[in-house]
């Protein structure tokens, strides 16, 4: 009898955790949310209607780059999105992040987006970081842009990198420039893992 309990209690708590971990990514968006509420609140010149967010802990192959409605709390459109080259550890599902330069690495933290400019990519917007883990964002010429190789459908398997700009698919980024054109204050973007 003490046997099967054992064999039980292990499976039990494997399904159990499977389900806390879609709680889990839900209450770290909420928590994000709530930060950059406290940001835009005291600063005029943000957005209090949208906000985006990319969840790195989410796997690339899936939508992972959030639109949220701030007014209405909740997720109004969202897509893939690559991370840098140089977030790659080798083990499937962990990440590493860096702000230094030359590190093709994706920066944690929250980013104001900026004026947009045609570059190597087309239209894509400059990104200022907001914290120290992502303060070298601008120098690091760390942008927002589209890219043909990023797929607009979700996959099982990794999409391809950036060189440590968040990197989206070509028709998602036509939604979000948008957006980001039609607002008269800087939209924030919170990238964290």
């Amino acid at each position: 009898m003490r046997k099967i309990l054992l064999i039980f209690i292990p499976l039990f708590l494997s399904s159990f955790s499977i389900n806390s971990d879609d709680n889990s990514t839900e209450e770290k968006l909420n928590t994000q949310v709530e930060e950059v509420r406290k940001i835009i609140n005291d600063n005029p010149k943000f957005n209090k209607e949208v906000a985006f967010f990319i969840d790195m802990e989410i796997q690339s192959g899936k939508n992972r780059f959030f639109i949220y409605d701030l007014k209405n709390n909740k997720i109004i459109d969202e897509g893939l999105v690559a991370h840098g080259s140089g977030s790659e550890t080798g083990i499937p599902g962990k990440l590493k992040f860096s702000n230094v330069a030359n590190s093709l690495s994706t920066s944690l933290g929250k980013y104001s987006i900026g004026k947009h400019y045609n570059g190597q990519f087309g239209k894509a917007y400059k990104l200022y970081g907001l914290d120290e883990t992502n303060s070298n964002a601008f120098r690091r010429n760390i942008v927002l842009h589209k890219f043909w190789a990023v797929p607009y459908e979700e996959q099982d398997k990794r999409i391809c990198t950036s060189y440590g700009c968040p990197m989206v698919n070509e028709t998602y980024f036509s939604r979000i420039e948008k957006i980001i054109d039609n607002s008269k204050t800087n939209i924030i973007l919170s990238i964290y893992y």
